[in-house]
């Protein structure tokens, strides 16, 4: 645990103390985000967020094989270079896309391209849980999953990018989530508690966390396409490479039932559900309205929240507890397998669904920031 606590630490540290020269190089080069008819904002805000982000995972990541227990697991130091490099390439294509506003297609190629590099380092997904069995995926369509989920995660999470402060609270928190139970399963079945996934979501969550205080609202700069693609990847590459350094048979075969061997592949899509579910709803409202599923809006969640007569922050802050509720919950449930995680689970969504339905004031300015 000392090990994934200091590489956290080292990739919150590195990704705030960059930060700020990143956002010296967006204003000198220009990648801002320009004051628009469907803004709120006054004055341009600065990308490049996920450029500082970058480099703390890689920092990180790097830190991490040369500890003594992570750094022995040559599996787990491979797969972290390999998601790194597929890091870069699409943290490079939203660099470019900040800066000069790539087509759609040309944004989707590149988002291919770096799930292709995770592929080709052997990160991929083996195996689906079925009631009775593990169904084990073969080679092309293990392949084409892993790819249609990378890419499916990059888009969800840019889509929930939308309020200062909101796409690297729910990303921290749900990698937190996701840390705990990897970390905490391996200690119950007596697995090895390095793996891939542990480490993703440790340096994720760092730099997740070493990023808030300069998106904060009012934020004085934003991650861009290059921080919410690049959070995207991580997340999804952590969920992917937990299926093949964890034997879902033995978890069944020692739990008795399936509850654990779901978990990899069900725990993340809970994360992600709410930025899957705006990514879902924007593409079919879109769509039913003649439009192109990537052009802007200002329906998203966390619009609706503001309309609804919701402040900035607290918007956000509803969205942080809607994120922790789905995402420690099925932690809790799955691990624990009591009556009490259950309704602790419960309560948990009642009070969620309380506090976002308590204020009946629509407001009438709009969104404070940006669409996604």
């Amino acid at each position: 645990m000392r090990e994934y606590l200091l590489v956290m630490l080292v990739s919150g540290l590195t990704t705030y103390l960059l930060a700020g020269l990143c956002r010296q190089l967006a204003l000198r080069f220009g990648a801002v985000a320009p004051v628009r008819a469907r803004d709120v904002h006054t004055v341009p805000v600065p990308y490049f967020g996920g450029v500082a982000m970058l480099g703390g995972v890689v920092l990180a990541c790097l830190l991490a094989r040369n500890l003594p227990f992570l750094g022995r697991h040559l599996l787990v130091a491979d797969d972290a270079l390999t998601i790194c490099l597929a890091g870069a390439v699409i943290c490079g294509v939203g660099v470019i896309d900040d800066l000069l506003d790539l087509p759609a297609l040309a944004k989707a190629a590149g988002q291919v391209l770096a799930a292709g590099i995770v592929v080709t380092g052997g990160v991929r997904l083996f195996w689906i849980p079925l009631p009775n069995s593990i169904f084990a995926l073969g080679t092309p369509t293990s392949i084409l999953v892993t790819v249609l989920i990378i890419v499916l995660c990059a888009n969800a999470v840019n889509f929930v990018d939308g309020l200062d402060g909101l796409a690297a609270g729910v990303v921290a928190i749900g990698s937190l989530a996701f840390f705990s139970y990897t970390y905490l399963l391996a200690h119950e079945q007596d697995f090895v508690v390095a793996t891939t996934a542990s480490l993703i979501t440790a340096v994720t969550a760092g730099a997740c966390m070493g990023f808030l205080p300069h998106n904060w609202h009012p934020a004085r700069m934003f991650m861009g396409d290059s921080g919410a693609l690049l959070l995207g990847l991580l997340l999804a590459s952590s969920t992917i490479s937990l299926t093949g350094q964890v034997d879902s048979s033995a978890l069944s075969a020692r739990d008795g039932g399936l509850v654990p061997s779901y978990l990899p592949i069900v725990l993340p899509l809970v994360i992600l559900l709410i930025p899957v579910l705006d990514l879902v709803m924007g593409y079919i409202r879109r769509t039913w309205h003649g439009t192109w599923f990537f052009v802007a809006d200002r329906k998203h969640l966390h619009h609706r929240l503001l309309q609804h007569g919701h402040s900035h922050v607290r918007a956000v802050l509803l969205m942080y507890l809607w994120t922790t509720v789905l995402s420690f919950g099925p932690v809790v449930m799955g691990l624990a397998r009591t009556w009490w995680s259950v309704v602790l689970t419960a309560v948990a969504v009642l009070v969620a669904i309380l506090l976002t339905v308590a204020n009946n004031h629509p407001s009438r300015s709009g969104p404070d920031r940006r669409t996604a």
